[in-house]
């Protein structure tokens, strides 16, 4: 596999490129205080996180070779989003997915799914995975048809996956 790479993609002026130890303090303060409420139901992330939780988990991410943190820059230079691959088991050669576009500002104008196929194109060409995973929820319609139109397939249902007294469906 190869390493990180200081490999960057830009899309109508805006730049996803490896996320840099020097970033974390500005990752936090741009999207998590606070964190938008649409990223915390579409993520199942909690409401409210310390800066010295999400600058620990930044700085660990960034070193761990096996974690390929993507951020994803506005024509500003703010951090609007990441594209991450995680989890990889080099002998199976798969890998998880994860993306957020954290700006609502920056939602519905094709930059999740530009950074899908990056980040999927990344995992398969430069990192030689077979496999690469992600989960949805069944409500995340918008997520669900990005995933579809850059080839990822459902392969299961998790049933109940969402505790807190709502009924998503299918």
């Amino acid at each position: 596999m190869c390493g990180k790479g200081d490999r960057s993609w830009q899309y109508q002026g805006y730049i996803m490129r490896p996320a840099k130890a020097e970033d974390a303090n500005p990752y936090y303060d741009q999207n998590y205080c606070p964190l938008d409420k649409e990223i915390i139901r579409m993520t199942g992330s909690r409401e409210y996180y310390t800066k010295e939780e999400v600058v620990e988990f930044f700085q660990n991410a960034v070193r761990d070779p096996l974690y390929f943190f993507f951020l994803i820059f506005s024509k500003d230079g703010q951090i609007v989003g990441e594209s991450v691959i995680n989890e990889v088991e080099k002998e199976t050669k798969s890998g998880n997915f994860r993306i957020a576009i954290f700006r609502e500002e920056a939602r519905g104008k094709g930059l999740g799914s530009w950074a899908v196929k990056q980040t999927r194109d990344f995992a398969f060409q430069e990192l030689k995975l077979h496999r690469l995973s992600l989960e949805v929820y069944s409500f995340n319609k918008r997520a669900e048809h990005v995933y579809r139109e850059a080839g990822f397939q459902i392969e299961g249902i998790l049933r109940d996956a969402v505790t807190d007294g709502k009924d998503y469906g299918m």
